[in-house]
């Protein structure tokens, strides 16, 4: 099955370099402004049926954030599509942000590929976006999109934030677990292995990461339903996590480099809760009324500052900023 999966990435990489705008040879480069600061949007749950009026909505609300915000940086964590054709549909909603010539990253949902579409073939469509910077750092590890975006200083080329992007997978295939699939072992010991690296060319010092998935990790609902936690959002269900942990969250805490987990998956979540002293964080449904949701539809806002183990974050609507936080001093007890 893997020879398979390789032979055809191989196929489809190698239609994509002959494409206008292959993405491989025009990434752009992320660093922090002269201000110090990135800013990065996190756009979740688009959910758009391809050519349906409900859906419009979504794409009027990523371009008012995107001018209201001016990030450096728009992460789309999953569930972007909910319709065939998903090629044609993947397209459409990738080639809104990119004509906002605005750097771009996304992670794949539990529903991209059931849209007449695989996840490599959608990858293949996302690299040939201008402005994408979605990759798939090793096709021999699970998931189809595990990578990390390192983000430079404003002035030289140390790297002073990561940024793991993770395909959180589907659905469990284990007999007798029900639910939702988890992050495969593999995929921890390639977060572990790039952490590590960043770690040692760092002087021995973890640099700053925040990690981007769909799935929440079951310390979500740890975290959310211990009343000592700091709770900052709005929680309407029960966090849809796998119903097996892989250990990733413990793997994170053990390489200390991660700040912040930033999930969608539940639309009627929007919270983030400190657990362990990272923040677990969920975006704000993005969508239109194609698919549940009772939440005004918005995006997470994170500001990172250079040189520091800290952001500040917010959700933003059509009718302004919501939920305004500072990790971790939001999250301290007197």
């Amino acid at each position: 099955m893997m020879k398979i999966r390789h032979l055809l990435m191989a196929g489809l990489f190698s239609v994509a370099a002959c494409l206008p705008f292959a993405g491989f040879a025009q990434k752009p480069s992320l660093r922090f402004k002269s201000d110090k600061t990135f800013k990065i949007v996190q756009f979740t749950d688009l959910h758009v049926k391809y050519q349906d009026p409900r859906s419009e909505i979504t794409f009027e609300r990523v371009r008012q954030v995107i001018n209201d915000e001016r990030p450096d940086l728009v992460i789309l964590t999953g569930d972007m599509i909910f319709s065939e054709p998903g090629i044609e549909n993947m397209r459409n909603v990738l080639q809104t942000i990119s004509d906002l010539k605005v750097p771009f990253a996304t992670v794949f949902g539990n529903h991209d590929d059931e849209q007449g579409a695989t996840k490599e073939q959608l990858l293949q469509v996302a690299q040939s976006m201008p402005y994408c910077l979605t990759a798939d750092e090793e096709p021999a590890v699970s998931g189809v999109g595990n990578y990390v975006l390192p983000v430079k200083a404003s002035t030289g080329e140390q790297t002073q934030l990561t940024l793991y992007c993770i395909d959180s997978n589907t659905y469990s295939t284990i007999e007798g677990v029900k639910g939702y699939d988890y992050i495969k072992r593999d995929q921890v010991d390639w977060y572990v292995r790039r952490s590590s690296e960043f770690t040692k060319a760092n002087g021995g010092k973890p640099v700053p990461a925040l990690a981007f998935f769909h799935i929440p990790l079951p310390e979500y609902h740890q975290a959310a339903s211990d009343e000592t936690a700091q709770f900052y959002g709005i929680r309407r269900e029960k966090a849809c996590a796998p119903a097996l942990n892989s250990g990733l969250f413990t793997a994170m805490k053990e390489q200390g480099d991660i700040m912040g987990i930033f999930v969608g998956h539940d639309h009627d979540d929007d919270y983030a809760v400190c657990w362990y002293d990272v923040l677990l964080a969920y975006g704000r449904y993005t969508g239109g009324n194609t698919v549940y949701n009772h939440l005004p539809n918005g995006a997470r806002v994170i500001e990172l500052t250079e040189g520091q183990r800290q952001f500040k974050s917010w959700i933003r609507t059509a009718a302004g900023v919501e939920q305004p936080i500072i990790y971790p001093d939001s999250f301290h007890r007197d």
